[in-house]
């Protein structure tokens, strides 16, 4: 059978609390640094007109209006706090999406490498086979993930929309809108599963090419923050077009919805295939270190926790 990749002592009921604490800690800590990134790159997803104009002033000023949205013609300091709106829903998604993800995957690494590993290393052999169980499990832990789409949903309105919001009270949101909340689901698991994948299986494969875990030892901080890149750069270009559709669905009126169909379509009409990966090199460039810091956090801390429980 296949050997669990990470080194990992204590019991059951340890290895639960350090996974939880570590990966507590680290959407804690994205979220403090990086939710200013954020919704740069989800006004920029959202915006549906062409950024890229034939003059290098037009296109700055397209950007700051994508960008400041009503602020574009504020001061500095105004301008950098326009991009901190859906903070409390920020907090709220980040935090449980963390520990859910990144403490929910070793869990069902271990389910899947317990029941089906032989079958896994006679199929794509021992290295391939851990990097595959890795991937797998990454990849249905993203498509779980929508339970947690209610949050998203409000964190990307009040990061793209914010007049969606105004005047209305959490409990209000929740009671009038109900099963809205879970609008463009299908979309979300259908980049989750391609995005999540190519997450944790790129991590693994990094981590085998470097012989991470082959000694017993856990990963140093260079090597978990090298494999965390692997996953993190593969994990966003895979799951880029797919965002793109889910975070158009998102930011659409209550009262207005539109289909994943209908953006498809519209998308190409209008702004061509490359409209499919839009923000993606902003993404990379910052939302990528995100997601590069939080998964480096999270692996760190969680073999640290667990070896001290």
């Amino acid at each position: 059978m296949i050997a669990n990749s990470a080194a990992t002592g204590g019991s059951s009921s340890g290895n639960s609390k350090a996974r939880i604490l570590g990966s507590g800690i680290a959407g804690i800590s994205e979220l403090a640094l990086f939710h200013p990134v954020d919704t740069v790159a989800k006004r920029l997803m959202s915006t549906e007109t062409r950024i890229v104009a034939t003059s290098v002033s037009d296109t700055a000023l397209n950007l700051n209006h994508a960008i400041f949205r009503e602020s574009y013609n504020k001061t500095p300091f105004q301008k950098i706090g326009s991009l901190f709106p859906g903070i409390g829903f920020g907090a709220a998604y980040k935090i449980l999406q963390r520990v859910y993800k990144f403490g929910g995957q070793p869990v069902v690494k271990d389910k899947l490498n317990s029941r089906y590993g032989e079958h896994f290393e006679a199929a794509f052999g021992r290295e391939n086979g851990k990097t595959m169980i890795a991937a797998v499990s990454g990849s249905l832990i993203g498509i779980g993930e929508i339970f947690l789409l209610p949050l998203d949903a409000l964190k990307v309105k009040a990061q793209t929309a914010p007049e969606q919001l105004m005047g209305r009270g959490v409990v209000d949101i929740f009671r009038k809108e109900g099963w809205s909340l879970y609008r463009g689901a299908g979309w979300t698991a259908a980049r989750n599963a391609p995005g999540s994948f190519a997450l944790f299986g790129g991590n693994a494969a990094a981590k085998s090419f470097m012989g991470v875990g082959d000694d017993g030892q856990r990963a140093t901080w260079t090597q978990d923050a090298l494999s965390s890149s692997a996953g993190a750069i593969a994990s966003i270009t895979v799951a880029q077009p797919l965002d793109v559709i889910k975070t158009r669905i998102q930011n659409r009126p209550f009262n207005s919805p539109e289909s994943g169909l209908s953006i498809l379509a519209k998308l190409i009409k209008n702004e061509g295939v490359g409209g499919f990966f839009k923000g993606l090199t902003p993404k990379l460039m910052v939302v990528g270190p995100k997601l590069i810091f939080s998964f480096t956090v999270a692996q760190h801390t969680i073999a640290y926790f667990t070896n001290k429980f």
